[in-house]
């Protein structure tokens, strides 16, 4: 364009397209699968590879919410989600990790759509920054967790 700054930024960033690519890629690897069972064997294991790729301090914080998600709600189903590891009911994606590298940030996320029960009269969190996964923390992500599903 004319006049405008070569550096402004249009569209999506380098981060966003890859994770992007990386949710078609996850969707078009679960459509070949057979049984339900085995989706669901390795959707988990594909979970576990992303968490073991991830630096030191994603990759235990990750390690930790991976442990208290599926300890406190075994009804959610570990699975990739534009390349983040995230827990589904039904299909639908009720909370995910974000590690602080996927998209340069200075601190990991622990998000919670929408299928999540976390409603609180007109407006509440869906969202909280990680930047150690304490007992404390461990805690309040597992009471978050048994709202989001009951």
């Amino acid at each position: 364009m004319a006049g405008s700054d070569s550096n402004a930024h249009e569209g999506f960033t380098a981060e966003e397209r890859a994770a992007m690519k990386e949710h078609a890629r996850e969707l078009r690897t679960a459509s070949r699968r057979g049984s339900r069972a085995e989706k669901a064997a390795q959707a988990e294991q594909e979970v576990l590879a992303k968490i073991a790729e991830m630096g030191d301090s994603d990759r235990i914080m990750a390690e930790r919410v991976h442990a208290v998600v599926t300890a406190t709600a075994p009804v959610l189903a570990p699975k990739l989600w534009y390349g983040m590891p995230a827990y589904a009911r039904d299909g639908k994606v009720v909370c995910f990790f974000q590690s602080a590298a996927k998209f340069k940030a200075r601190y990991a996320t622990l998000g919670f759509n929408d299928a999540a029960g976390l409603d609180e009269g007109s407006m509440w969190a869906t969202a909280f920054a990680l930047t150690e996964v304490t007992d404390e923390v461990e805690a309040r992500i597992a009471a978050l967790v048994a709202r989001a599903v009951r």
